[in-house]
């Protein structure tokens, strides 16, 4: 697949009053995205949801989740189920050497875990989040996200700073995730937190989270051509959210639509598709037409 380019209008700053609004320009430590490969009919993938959410609770501001759901243990037994595979979840776990669910990619690095790949055992993504985050950030970046309900126009505004120079490539990536999705789940009861299984169809019916839909910097990302200590780089993207929503792959299942009152995006940047180097999560805030307005 080519690879998506986009040359960035980069700023160079010298006071925080001049363009900058929301990112930090102190120097930071790098933050965590995982990546977890998962299914709704995979039996111990709760056991690795369970890890991924005590990790989040631990640090807040600082570990983000992502769950990819692909691979054989992802399909829906039929049409009463719901399709939660993305058209990017296949891509994702093949760079990653995924050979088993869970498994998860920590900031996208290889760990001595696993030399042979990213993809790594539920039991290692601690360990290994631990050590990406007592490293330097060369890099900080904000974001903040808006759905607008009247035009279906989902907005994303975010914004880095440098403040070390980097030498290779470095790639923007926004991933649009959902929360509160109900579906089957194999292991919810023996190998879950029963917080997760809620009333519905299912046997039990599951309330998955992290759910990855979209990425609306697409398969490749956005790539910086400037990436030198002090430069500020704004980056506004849209996406007219469709509705129904479909893949591309199709499949067996229904999709359920894009629920703009539980999304969040996850923006963060790497090195051409591997190591991150430091990641943020913004709730996407809907804006209402209120009906009243002069």
């Amino acid at each position: 697949m080519m690879k998506n380019l986009l040359t960035i209008a980069l700023v160079l700053v010298t006071t925080i009053s001049f363009a900058q609004t929301f990112v930090s320009t102190t120097p930071e430590n790098k933050n965590v995205v995982l990546e977890e490969y998962t299914g709704i009919y995979c039996v111990w993938c709760p056991a690795g949801h369970v890890i991924g959410a005590s990790m989040h609770a631990a640090n807040p501001n600082d570990v983000f989740l992502i769950n990819v759901h692909t691979g054989g243990f992802a399909n829906p037994n039929g049409p009463s189920d719901p399709n939660f595979n993305s058209d990017f979840g296949a891509q994702l776990a093949t760079n990653a050497n995924c050979t088993g669910y869970p498994t998860g990619s920590v900031n996208r690095r290889i760990f001595p875990v696993n030399p042979g790949g990213t993809a790594m055992s539920r039991s290692d993504w601690d360990a290994s989040a631990q050590t990406v985050l007592a490293e330097p950030s060369p890099v900080n970046i904000g974001a903040q996200a808006s759905y607008d309900m009247a035009t279906g126009i989902l907005t994303v505004d975010v914004e880095t700073y440098y403040t070390q120079t980097v030498t290779n490539t470095n790639v923007l990536h926004i991933a649009v995730v959902q929360n509160n999705m109900p579906g089957p789940q194999t292991g919810a009861v023996a190998n879950g937190d029963p917080a997760s299984i809620i009333s519905g169809p299912w046997n039990p019916t599951y309330n998955h989270q992290h759910v990855l839909r979209h990425f609306m910097t697409g398969a490749n990302g956005l790539e910086y051509n400037v990436t030198t200590a002090g430069t500020f780089v704004p980056q506004q993207v849209t996406w007219n959210i469709p509705s129904p929503f479909t893949l591309a792959q199709g499949g067996s299942g229904y999709i359920p639509d894009i629920d703009p009152t539980n999304l969040a995006i996850i923006a963060y940047i790497d090195e051409g598709g591997s190591n991150v180097l430091t990641g943020v999560e913004a709730a996407v805030v809907p804006i209402f037409t209120n009906e009243f307005d002069a």
